[in-house]
């Protein structure tokens, strides 16, 4: 078994509260900077940045989930995980078919891009990303199952956004796979306010929006390689 550092929640460019520079190439340089083996790539309702931060992690020996931060009908954040770009494709589908279509104001909420691996930009995106789906929490973590994803709700603990924020409890049956917490967060006191939250393997990451935050909240997780199913599992039986 060997250790690898995860910073498992990174947002690029597409993501309109994130920063013009988080590029693929720049997401990459700072995660080799940082010593980081495993990075999650999760704008918020969209997918359309991965492929190309895949591409250049499998250049540069850095494990790339392919993933998103999915904002639910109760507006909670969750993170989403797939193997390949078959589920992946398949979840965007189901993304674009539940979110509401109100135009981004690009001046108020950001800039919606994506870019190619030499920063060139290759797309605009329309639609305003950081709205909820219209589908539960329950809903979208049975699509994710369904598509033999990761899911985990992410900052349980955060003031917004968040499990604890907008429901204040864990869903009976909910098919979580982790828990995220927000950044500096006592575990012990979360669990002992939260006693369902202890049932859980635990994350922190940075969430990055901006270039330097890429690595400053990772995980160690031992595995023999790093490989989706081998991360799946070593969530099961905890970190």
């Amino acid at each position: 078994m060997k250790n690898y550092r995860a910073d498992l929640h990174i947002h690029t460019v597409l993501s309109p509260c994130a920063s013009l520079d988080m590029s693929p190439d720049n997401i990459i340089k700072e995660a080799i900077k940082k010593k980081l083996d495993i990075i999650g790539i999760t704008d918020h309702n969209s997918t359309k940045q991965c492929k190309v931060v895949d591409v250049l992690g499998k250049k540069n020996g850095i494990k790339v989930l392919l993933g998103v931060e999915v904002s639910s009908k109760e507006e909670v954040h969750c993170l989403a995980y797939f193997e390949s770009y078959t589920e992946l494709a398949l979840f965007q589908e189901y993304i674009d078919q539940h979110l509401p279509y109100i135009k981004n104001q690009s001046k108020k909420f950001g800039d919606q891009v994506w870019v190619n691996q030499f920063n060139e930009i290759i797309g605009i995106e329309e639609r305003l990303l950081i709205v909820g789906l219209k589908q539960t929490i329950d809903e979208i973590a049975i699509k994710v199952k369904e598509l033999s994803g990761i899911f985990i709700p992410a900052h349980i603990n955060k003031a917004r956004n968040s499990l604890i924020s907008q429901l204040g409890f864990m869903p009976t049956n909910l098919s979580v796979n982790a828990i995220e917490v927000f950044k500096g967060t006592d575990i012990d006191a979360l669990c002992k306010l939260h006693k369902w939250a202890a049932q859980y393997s635990i994350l922190t990451n940075s969430d990055a929006h901006e270039l330097q935050q890429i690595g400053q909240n990772c995980n160690n997780i031992q595995l023999e390689a790093p490989t989706f199913q081998a991360i799946k599992e070593a969530l099961k039986k905890g970190l």
